[in-house]
């Protein structure tokens, strides 16, 4: 049996070692440009709706500061049978939900179990490697997860095994909904704040949880809100009015620019591993043809997209995987050349014939460099010779559209986002069928692929399997899958009075149990 205890932060010890007792802080506000249309914390996974998920429940583990580390959080260590299937975790004895009630083990196994059935959300990452009924509570803190094969991620899958209150959530369950329809606008959890208000049209506030076992320190926020502000220049707008005291951090340079000469706002700067491309739908013709994938690739300008509309402020990133990651592959990242584009249009029309329907690009509403993204492809494509129609759509939306073969428009532009520091959350996750189609939205498959990608989920060999991601990236790459186009910096606007936000690429600093305002 091996037995692994991660390395608690020093900060983060601070604040368990603090009292709970402090002076009370105004409120934080943050304006995102997304809606927050659920909170059930099994049912979506993406960073626009992380807030609620990470400040209204815990994981066992919890992901912090940049580069990501884990630190212990529900649980305060694992082990690992020798055969590599068994994890038991043994978790603290001082938790209790916001109702009062103490979390015990199988408060996680009812979490776990209902994942799985739900099949949405982080559960479409398990399912493939553990089967239900397999997670067994041992006594009231401990739990074992009997995997079908050992895993290499398992460990950075953890954090999204969010813990609800079973027995809120089966008081409320209609119709074996498994409280869905109840936690959509309810919180059964136990995490740093406390839902106070929620509508989904307009965001929801949360409430301090004085009694939550990680204790607070001094300095802390009593009340957050997050609030949904589609358009940008009113999310600027009232950050500097003093309305907002945080903004979702991926402005466009020149908003950037505008908010840093403002001296009541500060600009928080982090290097990311936010990975943003222009995902194709392999499946659909004339997409699934690789001489019209690879008139597209070339038919994107890089350059002019990179230095003129983004201003250098990110770095070219030729693949999928991020650059400043293990198991990216060195290759030059495919150019703009629409005279090499037109060479391979030609080669598709020799077999295929002349005609090339109308192309639909989906776009993120709110988020101006989606639309501008589109609009330059757009341009091009013209250039070529090919129609194509552009449509905006709230977030939300278009996540779901994106995830039904049939619905997924022929591109759309959008970022891949660090929900764990591996690199399967990024070239597993966006080209290996076992998660099409909910995250293998471009419908890609490729048997050689796939088996590089599956050995390399069951083996610990961190050199194997790097040699492993960085073969089959650059197959996905030869075979221009989608068009990679940069890795992001993230800029946090935030008020000037606004103290410790600790970023983390996955969550994207919106976890604000360690934030505070300054007097």
């Amino acid at each position: 049996m091996k037995r692994t205890t991660l390395a608690l932060c020093a900060s983060v010890a601070l604040a368990f070692a603090a009292p709970a007792t402090g002076f009370a802080q105004d409120r934080y506000v943050h304006a995102n440009n997304s809606a927050y249309d659920t909170l059930d914390p099994h049912t979506v996974r993406d960073v626009a709706r992380v807030a609620s998920r990470l400040n209204f429940y815990d994981g066992l583990y919890r992901w912090v500061d940049n580069p990501p580390q884990l630190i212990p959080w529900l649980a305060k260590d694992h082990t690992v049978s020798e055969d590599g299937l068994t994890w038991t975790f043994n978790l603290r004895d001082d938790v209790t939900f916001h109702d009062g009630a103490p979390l015990t083990a199988q408060d996680v196994v009812y979490s776990f179990e209902r994942m799985l059935a739900l099949k949405r959300g982080a559960g479409s990452l398990f399912l493939p490697m553990i089967d239900p009924g397999q997670t067994k509570a041992l006594d009231d803190t401990t739990v074992a997860f009997t995997l079908k094969e050992p895993s290499a991620i398992f460990a950075a899958l953890v954090p999204d095994i969010l813990v609800v209150n079973s027995k809120l959530v089966e008081e409320n369950t209609t119709d074996d909904d498994m409280g869905q329809a109840f936690l959509n606008d309810n919180v059964a959890g136990s995490g740093s704040y406390m839902l106070k208000r929620y509508d989904p049209a307009r965001g929801f506030v949360g409430e301090r949880f004085a009694e939550h076992f990680a204790g607070w320190g001094e300095k802390y926020f009593d009340e957050i809100e997050f609030r949904t502000v589609v358009e940008t220049n009113t999310r600027i707008q009232g950050l500097m009015r003093g309305d907002y005291q945080g903004l979702d951090g991926y402005l466009a340079p020149d908003q950037v620019n505008r908010l840093r000469e403002d001296e009541n706002v500060q600009i928080l700067e982090e290097e990311s591993m936010r990975v943003y491309h222009i995902a194709m739908h392999n499946g659909r013709a004339p997409l699934d043809d690789r001489n019209f994938r690879l008139a597209m690739t070339h038919a994107f300008d890089y350059d002019g997209y990179i230095n003129d509309i983004m201003q250098g402020t990110v770095a070219r990133n030729p693949t999928i995987v991020p650059g400043n990651l293990w198991g990216a592959p060195d290759v030059p990242g495919y150019d703009y050349d629409l005279d090499k584009a037109r060479e391979y249009l030609d080669a598709y029309k020799a077999e295929h014939g002349d005609e090339i329907r109308t192309l639909k690009i989906g776009a993120l509403a709110g988020f101006a460099e989606t639309e501008q993204t589109a609009a330059l492809m757009q341009n091009s494509l013209s250039q070529l010779g090919i129609e194509s129609e552009i449509e905006a759509s709230p977030w939300p939306v278009i996540s779901s559209n994106m995830q039904n073969p049939d619905t997924m428009p022929d591109m759309v532009p959008y970022w891949k986002s660090t929900y764990y520091a591996d690199p399967n959350n990024w070239i597993g996750e966006q080209y290996g069928s076992r998660y099409a189609p909910t995250r293998n939205v471009s419908d890609y498959h490729n048997d050689e692929v796939d088996q590089m990608l599956e050995k390399a989920l069951v083996i610990t060999d961190q050199a194997e399997r790097d040699a492993l991601y960085k073969e089959a990236t650059t197959q996905v790459y030869n075979d221009a899958a989608g068009i990679w186009i940069y890795n992001t910096k993230w800029y946090g606007p935030y008020a000037s009075n606004v103290k410790n936000i600790r970023f983390c690429p996955v969550g994207n600093g919106q976890d604000m149990r360690w934030a505070y305002l300054e007097d």
